[in-house]
C-alpha cells in the first residue's frame, strides 16, 4: 500500500499540464532522432539537457523530458530498420532480421504497428517491475562482477548461433571478424597501438557509428544502386496497417517472456538494449524451432526484439534511481544531468526525492502511451518511404548517412573509412554473410576485453575468478547447453539420414 501511495504522488507529478506537454514534446523529438541512423537515445538526450537547464526546468521535469526523449528514439530507431534496414542505433540491429522482409513482403505497417505495440507491452512490464522490484533488483544486480559479466557476454556470443541457421560457418566468421575490430585502437591498460597501422584516426578505435552505417547504409545504397539499374521497382506498402487480433494472440506469451527477460537484462548495469535484444532473439528463435521462419519475416522475430528493447531501457533506469550506476550509456547522461541540479542517484534518492523518483516512474506509463497513440496513426505516413523510387531514395540515405558519420568527429577520414565498410558489408551480403554477428561481435568485444580484465586484476591473473560464483557457473552452464544443442541437432539429422540410408538399401 505504501508503493501504491507513492505511485500516486508520481502521477500527481507527471500528470500536471505542464509535465504533459514536457512529456509529450520529449517523445515527439525523440521519435524525430531515433528515426535518423546513427543518431540514438545518447545522441538525442545529450543535445536536450543544455536545453531543459537553460529553461530552468525543475528537476522532475527535466527527468520526465530526458526519458521522453529516451524511449521515444527506442521507438523511431525501428522505423528505419524495418522500412530501410538501416538500424536506428546498436539495439534495433536485430529488429532489421524480420522487419525488413516483412516491408519486402508489404507488410511494412502491419511490422511498424506490431513492434510500437510490442515495445509498449515491454516497457509497460519493466514499468511494473520497476514499481514492485526496484530495490531488491537493485541488490541482485550487485552480485554481477567483472568475471559474471564476462560469462554473460560470452553467453551472448553463443547466443549467435541460434541466429546461424544453416550458416554456422559464416556466423563464426562473421563474429570473429567484429570481435577483431574492437580491438582496433590504442590499449586501455598498456597504452600499445593495436592494429592502427600508424594511423591517428582510428587511435581512438573505430566509431560505431561509422560501421552500422557503413555496414547496413551504405551497403544498402549500393543494393539500391544494383536494382535501379536492372529495373527492380520500389516496394510497396499493401494491405493493412494495423496488426490483427490473431497476430496479437500469437505474440501475446512471448510478448510476457521477452518483456519480462529484457528487463532483468536492463537490470544489470551496462548490459543494456543491444543484449537484451540479442538474447530475446536467439531464445525465441531456438524455442519457435522447425516452426519459425526467422529471418523471413517471422511476426515472433521482430515482437522478441522489440519487447525486449523497450523493457531493458525502462530497466536500466533501476540501478541507476537505486545504486547511483548508469544502466546504459544513456541513463549515464542522464546521472550527468542531476548532478547538475545538485541530486545524487543513489539509495538515499527514494527517501530524499520521493517526488522525483516517483514523479519519473509514472511518467514512463505516460510517455509509452503517448508515444503508442502518437505512433499508431502515422504508420500510413511511414510507409511512404517505400514508394519513394531507387533513385531518389539511394541518393537521399547517402545524404543522411553522410551528415550522421560527419558529425561524430567532423573528419573526412571518417566518411572514406564508412565508404570503405560499406563496401566490404555489401560483399558480405553478396556472398551470403549474415552482418548482425559482426556488429554485435564489435559491440560486445569490448565489454568482454575490460571485464575480462578485471576480473583477472582482482584474482591476480587466477583464471579461477572466471567460474567461482553461483552466477558464473549457472552462465558458463547455459553457454555449454548452447553448444551443445547443435551439435546434436547435427547427430540426429546425420542418425536419420543413414536410417534412411539403410530402409533404401533393403
Amino acid at each position: 500500500m505504501e508503493t501504491l501511495n507513492f505511485l500516486l504522488q508520481g502521477f500527481g507529478v507527471a500528470l500536471t499540464p505542464s509535465n504533459l506537454a514536457i512529456a509529450l514534446i520529449g517523445t515527439l523529438i525523440g521519435t524525430v532522432v531515433g528515426l535518423l541512423p546513427g543518431l540514438g537515445p545518447i545522441n538525442g538526450v545529450a543535445i536536450l539537457i543544455p536545453v531543459a537547464f537553460a529553461f530552468g526546468l525543475p528537476p522532475e521535469s527535466a527527468l520526465i523530458l530526458l526519458a521522453a526523449v529516451y524511449l521515444g528514439c527506442e521507438y523511431g530507431g525501428r522505423i528505419s530498420s524495418i522500412l530501410l534496414n538501416i538500424p536506428g542505433e546498436a539495439a534495433t540491429l536485430m529488429t532489421c532480421l524480420d522487419g525488413y522482409p516483412m516491408a519486402r513482403q508489404g507488410r511494412a505497417g502491419v511490422a511498424l504497428s506490431l513492434s510500437a505495440w510490442s515495445s509498449f507491452l515491454g516497457a509497460f512490464i519493466a514499468t511494473c517491475g520497476m514499481v514492485l522490484f526496484a530495490p531488491m533488483l537493485a541488490d541482485w544486480a550487485i552480485a554481477f562482477g567483472p568475471a559474471e559479466y564476462f560469462a554473460l557476454m560470452v553467453l551472448a556470443i553463443v547466443a549467435l548461433a541460434g541466429m546461424a541457421g544453416d550458416k554456422p560457418m559464416k556466423t563464426l566468421v562473421a563474429a570473429l571478424l567484429g570481435l577483431f575490430l574492437s580491438c582496433v585502437g590504442i590499449d586501455a591498460n598498456s597504452g600499445v597501438y593495436r592494429f592502427t597501422f600508424d594511423s591517428i584516426h582510428v587511435a581512438d578505435g573505430i566509431q560505431f557509428v561509422v560501421l552500422v552505417l557503413g555496414l547496413f547504409s551504405v551497403s544498402e545504397i549500393l543494393l539500391l544502386l544494383e536494382k535501379t539499374h536492372h529495373g527492380h521497382k520500389a516496394i510497396q506498402a499493401t494491405g493493412r496497417m494495423l496488426f490483427n487480433l490473431d497476430e496479437a494472440r500469437r505474440v501475446f506469451l512471448l510478448n510476457l517472456r521477452c518483456g519480462i527477460g529484457g528487463f532483468i537484462v536492463g537490470v544489470l548495469p551496462g548490459a543494456g538494449g543491444t543484449l537484451a535484444s540479442a538474447l530475446a532473439y536467439s531464445t525465441e528463435k531456438r524455442l519457435a524451432g522447425a516452426d519459425g521462419r526467422f529471418g523471413k519475416g517471422d511476426l515472433r522475430g521482430l515482437a522478441a526484439p522489440e519487447t525486449a528493447i523497450g523493457a531493458s531501457c525502462c530497466g536500466a533506469m533501476v540501478p541507476m534511481l537505486t545504486l547511483g550506476v548508469p544502466g546504459s550509456g544513456t541513463t549515464a547522461v542522464m546521472i550527468g544531468a542531476l548532478t547538475l541540479y545538485n541530486i545524487t542517484p543513489g539509495p538515499l534518492l527514494f527517501q530524499n526525492e520521493p517526488e522525483l523518483v516517483w514523479g519519473l516512474i509514472a511518467s514512463l506509463f505516460v510517455a509509452n502511451l503517448m508515444l503508442l497513440v502518437l505512433n499508431v496513426p502515422m504508420i500510413k505516413l511511414f510507409t511512404r518511404i517505400l514508394a519513394v523510387p531507387n533513385w531518389a531514395l539511394a541518393p537521399a540515405i547517402a545524404i543522411v548517412t553522410a551528415i550522421g558519420v560527419y558529425a561524430v568527429h567532423a573528419t573526412t577520414f571518417d566518411l572514406l573509412l564508412m565508404v570503405a565498410v560499406g563496401i566490404l558489408g555489401y560483399a558480405m551480403r553478396k556472398l551470403d554473410f549474415p552482418l548482425s554477428p559482426l556488429l554485435l561481435g564489435f559491440i560486445l568485444g569490448g565489454h568482454m576485453e575490460q571485464n575480462l580484465r578485471r576480473a583477472l586484476s582482482i584474482s591476480s591473473g587466477e583464471l579461477d575468478i572466471l567460474w567461482s560464483s553461483g552466477i558464473a557457473q549457472g552462465t558458463w552452464a547455459l553457454v555449454a547447453l548452447m553448444l551443445a544443442l547443435p551439435l546434436l541437432r547435427i547427430w540426429r539429422r546425420r542418425a536419420a539420414r543413414r536410417a534412411a540410408a539403410a530402409a533404401l538399401a533393403e
